[in-house]
């Protein structure tokens, strides 16, 4: 029985707003825009966010990574004179790691070369990267073809290299990959893998794998090519000695990371007189990207809920308007035995109805505009559950708590006056 009632008063509602089909939806608009903004914001917010989420985890959450970098002594002094630089991390600093902290699982030791590197008449400036076996359990990247190094490859400093797969189509193409015997620098390796890396930004943070990348055991890559570079620009030369241009920890309990990360920065103050390193934890900026997603999606939210809070009002402001138009008829029903609950009902459909209907409008709006940005601007965008439940439940709210002002007057109505109300 209640449910014929409701229904009842429902499609009465509906049809005393289609008496008046254009104010109805000039009404709705307000919500709609507020829906269809509010969905559209958290959307291309949401893209931007998981975008960023995505280059830090592909750091590895368990990682932290150790970076040489000049002192501000070294750059000063650069730009002097001719000499030799000697900075940053040291193969003693690897051991001392190892040795120092049991919550350490892996040990990355990294030298990074460039090298130009032929194959015939195919040339590429190579970024040589002398590491362990271990680089490829840290940094994950799929096996296209062959094998990674081994700890073998290490003991024998075997002439061998990885390459990425951009590496490959670049000298090898049209030959056969694995085997192939390529030139880098003045000596030659074989190629036993052929890996997919990943490219990008984290952050502040380079994502630790280059497409021009190659890889070879650090036994060979310190016999090979040693420790001193020499960089000729403007007519003077400098020298550089860098040991190890980073070193990539992999923690065994992501709850151990920061604090390992503290130790280790403690112990390296006490090796190094300059400041020529650099801490960086994935982790933490992974924390505070997060943290900005929250933040970036409550002042998206709160902008657009503004346009939800106009709608409201508009809402309320059409309501008042049909109370006073509708008095007789208010008058009629009460004289005829309605009562205060009924009249209050009637008007909170109507309300009720135009803010579902347009918050169903704004969804569909909504879903369109991020569709279109990543179409045209080929930008991310993530429409979720939430950012489709949320804005369509305020709507819903603002129709309830924006019409019961309309309808508690419409039901306060005498009925004696009302009637006589021309």
């Amino acid at each position: 029985m209640q449910q014929i009632k409701f229904f009842r008063e429902l499609t009465s509602g509906i049809q005393t707003l289609m008496l008046h089909k254009l104010r109805s939806f000039l009404t709705m608009l307000g919500v709609v825009f507020g829906v269809g903004s509010v969905v559209a914001m958290l959307a291309v917010g949401e893209g931007a966010s998981k975008e960023a989420l995505e280059q830090i985890k592909k750091l590895g959450s368990n990682n932290i990574i150790i970076s040489s970098v000049k002192s501000m002594e070294e750059e000063s002094s650069s730009t002097t004179r001719s000499f030799i630089s000697i900075y940053g991390l040291t193969y003693q600093d690897h051991e001392r790691i190892q040795e120092s902290f049991s919550s350490v699982k892996k040990n990355v030791p990294v030298k990074l070369i460039r090298k130009e590197s032929r194959l015939g008449h195919n040339s590429l400036e190579l970024r040589v990267v002398g590491t362990s076996q271990q680089w490829f359990e840290v940094i994950p990247r799929e096996l296209l073809g062959g094998r990674i190094l081994t700890q073998t490859d290490m003991d024998k400093q075997s002439a061998v290299v990885v390459l990425t797969e951009f590496g490959a189509r670049k000298l090898l193409a049209g030959m056969n990959t694995i085997g192939q015997s390529i030139r880098i620098g003045g000596d030659s390796f074989e190629v036993v893998g052929i890996i997919k890396s990943e490219t990008g930004q984290a952050g502040a943070m380079q994502i630790p794998d280059r497409d021009i990348d190659a890889y070879v055991p650090i036994t060979t890559a310190k016999t090979y090519f040693g420790d001193v570079t020499m960089k000729i620009s403007s007519g003077s030369r400098l020298r550089e000695k860098v040991e190890l241009h980073q070193i990539i920890v992999q923690v065994e309990d992501t709850a151990k990371v920061e604090p390992t990360a503290e130790a280790i920065d403690r112990m390296m103050t006490l090796f190094h007189k300059k400041k020529d390193y650099q801490i960086n934890v994935p982790l933490a900026l992974l924390k505070q990207a997060e943290a900005s997603k929250r933040t970036f999606n409550i002042v998206l939210g709160s902008i657009a809920g503004i346009s939800l809070l106009v709608g409201g009002i508009g809402i309320m402001n059409i309501m008042l308007a049909s109370v006073t138009e509708r008095i007789r008829e208010i008058g009629i029903r009460r004289a005829i035995g309605a009562r205060r609950r009924q009249i209050i009902v009637q008007f909170l459909i109507e309300a009720v109805v135009l803010s579902t209907i347009g918050g169903f409008i704004g969804i569909a709006l909504g879903i369109t505009i991020p569709w279109l940005i990543t179409l045209f601007a080929k930008m991310p965008t993530v429409i979720t559950p939430t950012g489709l439940l949320l804005p369509l439940t305020v709507s819903i709210g603002i129709g309830i708590i924006f019409g019961l002002y309309p309808a508690a007057r419409a039901a306060r109505v005498d009925p004696i006056i009302a009637l006589r109300h021309e």
